[in-house]
């Protein structure tokens, strides 16, 4: 997509389209199904300012046949029908012009609007018209300049077709077919159809202000033109204006409540703003239709995986295997499934892998994968894990979550001066509570007790509630001297806690303001029985019976520690020092 992000003006066209989107729904009095019993009005034909500031009215000449014309030239939906049955009341199916509008009638109603429900006549294109000769190339993929001199609005719309279905034309391509849809909308600016599918290449193309401005005058012309609003709201998704997008879809199905187009697009407006709980109905809805729909059996798996219900992920990961086993999506799903549900590093690894084999630069995949080599207890998956690390640090922009990345690598390694080079862009940059519980961790192993108080101050006061927080502050609190304050916030938590790994932290805190060795050893002891895995309270344990030299029950709380945390720095170095008695000791 084209880099140029045309935000602030995509966004003044899209409130004015809204407004007039949603005061058309208010006119129309809501869906038409509900309108049913009103006698149909033929509507003033809208006229559209010419170049010249003149009204450009639609084709007439009296006949039928620029009745039929005009009517497929407009390009909405009722018009295209109504320029079907007018063949066919008129008996003008069997003639050449007949059988040619039935057919252009045909393609464009097919094209634009594919979910109609109406009978449509089988094409039988005669074999010279121009026509026929368009249609037939489209079929094929290939694009029909139009005659030189050319001033019929068909020839220079119908051409256009060929790039339907959307199967990645060439940017080049679409760049050339320009000039006759500006030269078409120039011939007859009444119909839709030249500002549709001028939106459609200008928005292939990454120029989304100029796809909005198409769409919006499209849809300005006809209401009736749906897809224009679709366009649109794709404009406004690709544009990061997601919320828009999403409202504008939510009004078009009001409108238009059976209609699949609409429904597909809300369905994936909701997936994409990561809205769940609307996403899972919308998605269900179009599955009971076609239940072996890839894009949304993928979809569905997705949210299980995010919402934790791994096993459920797996029926529709299954029936999607049948479909696309090789989709990246896929394959990262199935990755998370073995990982976050199994615990099965190694299977993970190898979907993961295997996805980076074909994407080397899928950057959430990579550093999905980083997570988990440098979490293994085997070198050689270190190794690979900052390789890959590296890889990714030397584009010439790192992302922020790959030096976030790389700052938890550091921090891991108790590398305290790389850290605080990843952390310095990180603070500035998005200053996460994350980034600040680092800050505070980095400036702690540096020795700035005065500054590492400053961040779990800025981070407690963020949240008030947030246990991580509380924990740092107050540790914070102790390293600067400061235990009496910290005394008193330790003992208003525990009295408050019913017990687990929470009140763990604060009893091994409270382990660290105590005077004399039997007061913290009682409270590691409590530590560790409110959770055997506080890695800080096996340390402390470990390190109290290391200085008694009391080398057995030393061993016991390094052997726990160095199983939770296998390459701590400081835990290594011990495990060095007791290489001998680490096997031996129970």
């Amino acid at each position: 997509m084209n880099k140029r992000t045309p935000g602030k003006a995509v966004s003044a066209l899209s409130r004015l389209l809204l407004f007039c989107f949603f005061g058309g729904l208010l006119a129309c009095g809501g869906s038409p199904r509900n309108r049913g019993d009103v006698p149909p009005v033929e509507e003033t034909p809208l006229l559209i300012p010419g170049q010249g500031g003149e009204a450009v009215p639609r084709p007439s000449g009296g006949g039928i046949a620029d009745e039929i014309r005009g009517l497929t030239e407009s390009g909405v939906l009722s018009s295209l029908l109504r320029a079907l049955d007018l063949i066919r009341g008129r008996d003008l199916g069997a003639t050449e012009f007949g059988r040619v509008m039935n057919a252009v009638n045909v393609a464009l109603i097919q094209t634009i609007y594919p979910d109609t429900a109406a009978p449509l006549p089988a094409p039988d294109l005669p074999q010279t018209h121009v026509y026929a000769r368009i249609l037939r190339e489209a079929e094929r993929g290939n694009y029909t300049p139009p005659s030189p001199g050319s001033t019929d609005y068909l020839e220079h719309i119908l051409p256009f077709l060929a790039f339907f279905p959307d199967t990645g034309r060439s940017h080049e391509r679409l760049q050339n077919a320009l000039p006759d849809l500006q030269k078409a909308e120039s011939l007859n600016r009444a119909p839709v159809l030249a500002c549709y599918f001028l939106g459609l290449a200008y928005e292939k193309t990454g120029r989304l202000t100029d796809a909005s401005t198409a769409y919006s005058r499209a849809y300005n012309i006809s209401a009736e033109c749906y897809p224009a609003a679709l366009g649109l709201a794709r404009v406004l998704n690709l544009s990061g204006q997601r919320q828009e997008a999403q409202q504008m879809l939510a009004g078009l199905v009001i409108r238009y409540p059976d209609n699949m187009a609409v429904k597909r697009q809300l369905a994936i407006a909701y997936y994409q703003n990561r809205d769940w709980s609307r996403a899972e109905p919308a998605i269900a809805e179009i599955l009971q239709r076609n239940s072996r729909d890839g894009e949304f059996v993928l979809m569905r798996a997705h949210i299980m995986v995010e919402q934790g219900l791994f096993l459920q992920a797996q029926a529709p990961l299954d029936l999607y295997s049948s479909i696309n086993a090789n989709n990246p999506l896929y394959l990262f799903l199935r990755a998370r499934v073995q990982a976050e549900g199994y615990r099965n590093r190694d299977a993970a690894l190898n979907y993961l892998r295997s996805i980076l084999r074909s994407f080397p630069s899928d950057e959430e995949v990579a550093i999905y994968a980083i997570r988990l080599l440098l979490e293994s207890p085997r070198p050689e998956d270190h190794a690979e894990g900052r390789e890959l690390l590296r890889r990714l640090l030397a584009s010439a922009a790192p992302s922020l979550p790959v030096e976030a990345l790389a700052l938890q690598d550091a921090v891991r390694r108790e590398n305290w001066r790389e850290a605080q080079g990843y952390l310095t862009r990180l603070l500035e940059e998005r200053r996460s509570s994350q980034d600040l519980m680092n800050a505070y961790t980095v400036e702690r192993g540096l020795g700035n007790n005065a500054r590492a108080l400053s961040y779990a101050r800025e981070l407690y006061e963020r949240d008030t509630s947030s246990d991580e927080g509380i924990t740092a502050y107050i540790s914070a609190l102790i390293d600067t001297g400061r235990q009496d304050e910290a005394g008193r916030m330790i003992e208003s938590r525990l009295a408050g806690l019913p017990g687990g790994t929470v009140k763990s932290r604060y009893y091994y805190l409270r382990s660290r303001i105590r005077s004399g060795e039997e007061p913290v050893m009682n409270d590691l002891r409590s530590s560790l029985f409110e959770d055997p895995r506080n890695l800080s309270a096996l340390i402390a344990m470990f390190e109290i019976y290391h200085r008694r030299r009391d080398e057995r029950r030393a061993v016991y709380y390094l052997k726990q520690a160095l199983a939770l945390a296998p390459n701590n720095p400081q835990l290594r170095r011990y495990e060095t020092e007791y290489a001998g008695l680490l096997g031996g000791v129970n």
